[in-house]
């Protein structure tokens, strides 16, 4: 294998988005900038393109298409790609990996438990595509074990065949059975508090003021807009916090020990309605947030989660940062502006 198919994320920046997706090309760009981000390892797109062409794949899916017809843009016809995906999905995930690959990813995945320390660390599996598509890709989290891992990425690679991808794909002329995403691998964050934040307010475009939220668990919880997180505003002159609303925070999402999948769960009635940040981590939290804004040259919408496990600050971690994109509105409300956002993300890698 002379082809280099995996990066350390200290090894990438925003020019490596064609090599390795969007998302491990930011994580390595704020790595090397300093940026406190969970340690991982990036697939490059050539990895999927690889696994395809070796394993058979790609022509197998190539044999089935021939015979499949649907129009993209009948809704009578939607019935026929879910039926496709499903066909395709299973061509993909019947796969093993190629020993030569799944030598060097299982390399990678032992090198990153001695950087960690932790003998099978747990990691999630999360795509990134070099373009944005329609449709959801698939995200793991809470992977453990070199066999996990091979499984996890294989579907991440198979769930490029969901269905919406490839009515998007049939609607736009693309080839239906290729399109090739990177694939990060990073270390789990055992979370008390994730959300999100954006380096201005999202509801009137004030760049003077960095908007967080916030919620008790894992960040699927906030990105996904399934639940009213806790909100907050935090002027970026002088620091100080000048709007907070603390929400009912009813469900949190969280590691199943009895499963280890990860769900959502009742917020213990002690906690539902406190503050899930203190005034301490929204200032180092705004801190970052200038600091990423700074190094990037334009407003930033953000993701972060803090640890269980570690001190304050050390215990605060960015996993996502990309420019600010919705348009604003002084008619909609900021909850209203951040929902559309959360909702753009549904449907981009």
């Amino acid at each position: 294998m002379t082809e280099k198919l995996i990066y350390w994320l200290e090894e990438l920046g925003v020019e490596d988005n064609d090599l390795v997706g969007k998302k491990c090309a930011n994580l390595g760009e704020l790595t090397k900038a300093g940026v406190r981000v969970p340690p991982g390892f990036a697939l490059a797109v050539q990895a999927y393109e690889r696994f395809l062409a070796t394993t058979g794949a790609r022509e197998e899916m190539q044999r089935f298409l021939e015979t499949f017809k649907a129009d993209p843009n009948d809704p009578k016809d939607l019935a026929k790609f879910e039926k496709a995906s499903e066909v395709l999905r299973e061509i993909v995930d019947s796969k093993e990996m190629p020993s030569d690959m799944a030598d060097i990813i299982s390399a990678h995945y032992d090198k990153l438990c001695q950087r960690t320390g932790i003998s099978d660390v747990p990691v999630a599996v999360r795509s990134a595509g070099p373009v944005s598509r329609p449709g959801q890709y698939e995200t793991y989290l809470w992977v453990i074990g070199q066999k996990d891992l091979m499984k996890k990425i294989i579907r991440v690679w198979s769930s490029t065949f969901n269905h919406r991808s490839m009515v998007y794909r049939a609607q736009n002329g693309l080839p239906m059975e290729f399109d090739p995403i990177g694939c990060a691998v990073i270390q789990m964050v055992d979370a008390k508090v994730s959300g999100v934040m954006f380096t201005l307010h999202p509801a009137n475009g004030d760049v003077s003021k960095i908007v967080i939220e916030a919620n008790w668990g894992l960040g699927e919880s906030v990105v996904s807009g399934r639940l009213s997180p806790d909100f907050y505003v935090v002027d970026k002159q002088t620091l100080n916090i000048v709007e907070k609303r603390v929400s009912d925070k009813t469900y949190e999402y969280l590691l199943d020990p009895a499963t280890g999948a990860t769900d959502f769960f009742e917020v213990p009635q002690e906690r539902r309605n406190i503050p899930c940040l203190t005034d301490e981590e929204l200032v180092e939290l705004a801190k970052l947030g200038l600091f990423v804004e700074k190094h990037y040259g334009k407003p930033q919408d953000t993701e972060w989660t803090i640890s269980k496990d570690l001190p304050f600050p050390q215990n605060i971690f960015m996993v996502q940062s990309r420019p600010v994109t919705a348009k604003m509105s002084k008619k909609k409300t900021a909850t209203d502006t951040i929902l559309d956002m959360m909702m753009s993300r549904l449907y981009q890698l």
